[in-house]
């Protein structure tokens, strides 16, 4: 299909990733792009009342295979509804969070196989690959102490569970290092902010 060009952005909790993507859509915009930024789980009605049920504290009995599908869900919503059309248009779209996060959350940091993921989210996303992902790597210890005490289900978990989830990204980005870039999530907004724009230029380019 015509495609305009996707980008998404990974990371750990509070590595930054939702301030850059504000950032690099305000950058765009200015530019003279036409660009949207959506956000995973979420981006459409049926999204957010599927990320609502997956973020909810109450929901301590949620097993590791319905936490994978309802991802999985919401995404395959969020890919008809927005992706695709989007796309078509020829439209830059930026995303806060994609396939990868499922990977990296349920795969190496709850078990689930990651072959397995690959392929349900192969059928959930209609086979579209991200033209760029940046990956804000930052130390789980620092990440958490920025998201402060008011925590969803996911980062209550533990510090052993976020650090396979952050060695998890590293693993990916070393497998795919022309599609993932890592930045340092330590450094300055304004110093991550000038790596993001010389890589996104690239790309459009």
């Amino acid at each position: 299909m015509p495609k305009g060009k996707f980008i998404t952005f990974e990371g750990s909790e509070g590595c930054g990733k939702s301030t850059q993507s504000k950032l690099l859509l305000e950058h765009l915009k200015a530019a003279g792009h036409q660009v949207k930024l959506i956000r995973e789980p979420g981006g459409v009605a049926i999204s957010e009342k599927i990320r609502f049920i997956l973020l909810d504290k109450a929901n301590t009995a949620m097993n590791k295979e319905c936490e994978t599908l309802l991802y999985m869900a919401a995404r395959a919503q969020l890919v008809e509804e927005v992706i695709v059309p989007e796309l078509k248009a020829d439209t830059i779209l930026l995303c806060d969070r994609f396939l990868d996060s499922t990977i990296a959350y349920q795969g190496y940091g709850c078990g689930v196989p990651v072959d397995a993921i690959r392929s349900i989210g192969l059928f959930a996303t209609k086979g579209i690959v991200p033209d760029l992902t940046i990956f804000l790597d930052l130390a789980v210890e620092e990440g958490l102490r920025r998201r402060g005490v008011e925590r969803d289900r996911i980062e209550l978990r533990s510090m052993e569970y976020h650090n396979k989830v952050r060695n998890g990204y590293l693993d990916m980005a070393k497998k795919e290092p022309s599609r993932m870039m890592v930045i340092d999530g330590a450094l300055s907004k304004e110093a991550i902010f000038a790596q993001v724009c010389a890589r996104v230029e690239r790309v459009l380019s």
